[in-house]
């Protein structure tokens, strides 16, 4: 089967941070809110029960949008530039798909040349000082079920989904293959439940796995 659509969490694995834990470290609640978005992404608790409840606390203001923008492209995991650069060369159309925070992900896709009709996240609203007002209630991908609803939407059945978490797996339920990417947080939910599993740190080990009828052998 060729996979014409391949779909990325950003979080822990386009960059290894987890863009609302860093807002939250920077308020002095990183510790306390980490173990929420562990929780979530484990499925021990629902995204939903949490996701509001973290901002609220942390009520991130537009210059830490702009703050964590760049930290995301910072902490870029490694071989992120080049799996884009050879899916594109493929022809293969690229999503990213995240439960983070729109404004904080759109420099990145714009750096890995993805256009903003195909970055799927929670968008955040300010004030006119920049204050932090709230975010995207409504959007699916501040719940769970939200990346397989965003994948439906897609109308493919040959869709891979890239991720770390048990919102990714989701994926599976509208017919996705999940690739889980252990290679910067290695969850045993995703380890036992991914159709496959990465544990390298290099992002390029996916490729086999989507290219294998494009001709593409790993280096």
């Amino acid at each position: 089967m060729s996979f014409d659509i391949v779909c990325f969490d950003c979080d822990s694995t386009l960059s290894k941070i987890e863009g609302i834990d860093e807002l939250a470290r920077r308020v002095g609640l990183g510790d306390e809110l980490a173990k929420l978005t562990d929780a979530a992404m484990n499925g021990d608790v629902a995204l939903e029960d949490i996701y509001g409840k973290r901002l609220d606390l942390i009520k991130p203001n537009r210059d830490a949008i702009d703050w964590l923008a760049e930290f995301y492209i910072a902490e870029l995991v490694d071989g992120v530039a080049e799996v884009f650069a050879e899916l594109q060369k493929h022809n293969k159309t690229v999503h990213i798909i995240s439960g983070g925070l729109l404004p904080a992900i759109l420099p990145l896709a714009k750096l890995l040349n993805v256009p903003v009709e195909q970055v799927h996240a929670v968008d955040i609203y300010f004030a006119e000082n920049g204050d932090y007002l709230g975010y995207e209630i409504e959007s699916p991908l501040a719940k769970n079920g939200g990346k397989a609803a965003i994948i439906k939407s897609l109308q493919s059945t040959n869709t891979f989904m890239i991720g770390d978490g048990k919102t990714d797996l989701e994926a599976q339920q509208v017919g996705a293959k999940v690739i889980g990417f252990g290679g910067v947080v290695n969850r045993k939910l995703v380890r036992e439940h991914a159709d496959f599993f990465i544990v390298d740190k290099n992002l390029t080990a996916v490729l086999p796995y989507i290219l294998k009828n494009c001709n593409y052998s790993a280096p």
